[in-house]
Order: C-alpha cells, then structure tokens, then sequence
C-alpha cells in the first residue's frame, strides 16, 4: 500500500503537487496582470514621447505599431541587397564620397514614429540644416517645393514636382524638428555606403513587400548633424535622395538646366500612368503645409 521515492508516500507527494500548482496558479494571477499593465503603461508613455508623426499619439496608434514591430526589421543595419535587374545599378555617390561619421551611433527608438534619442542637433545646426534644404527647393531648376511631409503629418518636407521613382507623393525627405534627424529614400547602393559610413539607419519597416503601403523598401533615416561639418555631409545624402527620386543632380551644371541621370529617367518612364504607391495608405499632399522649423 505505501510505495515510497526518498522516503515519502506516493499520496504526499501527489497533494504537495497540487497544492504547489495552486500556490504558483493563485501568484500568477494576483501578479501578471498589475505587472503586465505596468509595463503597458511604460511602454505606452515611451510611444508618445517620441512625439507625433505619421501614426497617431493614442492608444489605437500605439496597438498598430505594436502589431507592425512583429514584423520590424530585425537588423536595420544590415544594407539592403541590390536584384541583378536593377536599374540603374550604380548610385549617385562614388566610392569614397562619404567620410566615415565620428564616434558611436547614437539611440534610436520607434516604429512610426522612429526618433533619434541622443546626440540631437543643436538649435543653430538644425536652422543651419533647414535653412539649406529650403535653398534648395528655392532654385527653380531643382523642381522642388516644400509642403507638409506625407509620411509625418507633422513636419514638412521636399517634394519633386516630377517623380519618377514611386515615393509617397514625389517625397524626397522630411526633417524632425524635435531631434534635427531626418527620413528620406535612396538608391541602394547609395544606402548601403551610407550604412557602412554610420551616418544613419533602415527604417524598420522599409522591407518592401506589403511594407510597401507604409514606406520605400528604400527608405533611411539618416542622423541628426552635430556641426557644419555633418551638415555638409548631411545635404549630400539629401542630394542623392534627389537623384533617386526625380533623376535631378542639384549639384550639377551651375547655367541651365540639371543634369539628369537617363537610367533613373528610365525607371520615371516606367512610372508613367501609375498611382502614388503609398496615397491610399498616407493621405499624401491632403495636410496643410507646415514649416520645417515648427515644433515637433
């Protein structure tokens, strides 16, 4: 009748296991659930801390991103492959063109929105910063214009009045007031360099596919500068985004017209006739323009 394991009865050791399941059960139950709201509750303020942008600041806002980051990008370092049908297969930038950035890279957190969390631009370097992208959209042969950013909702942004590569709207950049770092699209190659040179990062959705809907495959953030120096390399970067999305050089002849890359012009040819790839998903040129300069 008594069948023992290391001196106790089989009986014993039956209402010991279930009384400890019953403990552990009764623990778990009075403590995951405080424990767990917690934690949203943390989560939930970190979220709206990074400000506005093309998600809302609320609480359904906050459940779709933390759905979309199931399927984040897990590496948003990790440069992406260029197809061997591509066109064109070079970039704009030649080997070298980009220096390699200072010092570490800085946090960065978010979804939509994704924010740099350190090493911020100053509010001299970002005036700096604007004031070159708006001289930009200012020189009629660029065919550029600054309206509100059709990814944010709540900066502006350059436009092309004639994309030929599929952005949201012909939008070539965007610029965060409240960090001074910005998003904008280039052509692999051209990423991949930048990658390697630590001036920015993927953004976590731009994996193509049904990411598509919510920005470029292509699409970058690229970090706040912290002098002029960067801020030189920055308007670089945003040169090269130019070329990717309209096929303009704006640092090419100074009489006349910009010279025009064929093999992107190739790919706006292709275009023709074609929706805005992300209008639906963004509501892209419906918002009232705002200034670059505006709060965050």
């Amino acid at each position: 009748m008594y069948s023992t394991t290391a001196g106790m009865p089989y009986y014993v050791k039956a209402m010991l296991s279930e009384t400890t399941f019953h403990i552990l059960t009764t623990v778990l139950t009075f403590v995951l659930p405080p424990l767990l709201a917690l934690y949203i509750h943390k989560d939930y303020k970190a979220y709206i801390s990074l400000g506005p942008g093309g998600t809302p600041s609320t609480p359904l806002g906050y459940l779709k991103i933390k759905l979309l980051s199931i399927i984040c990008l897990r590496d948003p370092l990790r440069p992406l492959p260029i197809p061997p049908h591509f066109r064109p297969q070079k970039g704009y930038f030649d080997n070298g063109a980009l220096p390699a950035r200072k010092g570490t890279r800085p946090l960065v957190q978010g979804v939509a929105p994704q924010r740099q969390q350190s090493q911020k631009s100053n509010e001299a370097i970002y005036k700096n910063l604007v004031s070159r992208l708006q001289s930009l959209a200012e020189d009629p042969r660029n065919r550029l214009l600054e309206r509100t950013s059709c990814f944010e909702k709540n900066s502006s942004g350059l436009f092309t009045s004639m994309p030929i590569t599929r952005t949201c709207g012909g939008e070539i950049c965007h610029a965060h007031p409240s960090d001074g770092s910005m998003h904008l699209t280039l052509h692999p190659a051209d990423a991949k360099l930048m990658l390697e040179n630590g001036w920015g990062e993927r953004h976590p959705l731009a994996r193509g596919g049904w990411c598509r809907r919510f920005v470029p495959k292509e699409f970058v953030l690229i970090y706040a500068p912290r002098d002029e120096a960067e801020v030189n390399v920055v308007m670089k970067i945003v040169a090269a985004s130019i070329w990717w999305v309209s096929g303009i050089d704006v640092n090419g002849d100074e009489q006349g017209p910009r010279r025009k890359s064929r093999d992107v012009e190739a790919v706006g040819r292709a275009m023709e006739g074609k929706e805005c790839w992300a209008c639906k998903a963004h509501g892209c040129g419906t918002g009232a323009v705002e200034k670059m300069t505006g709060d965050a």
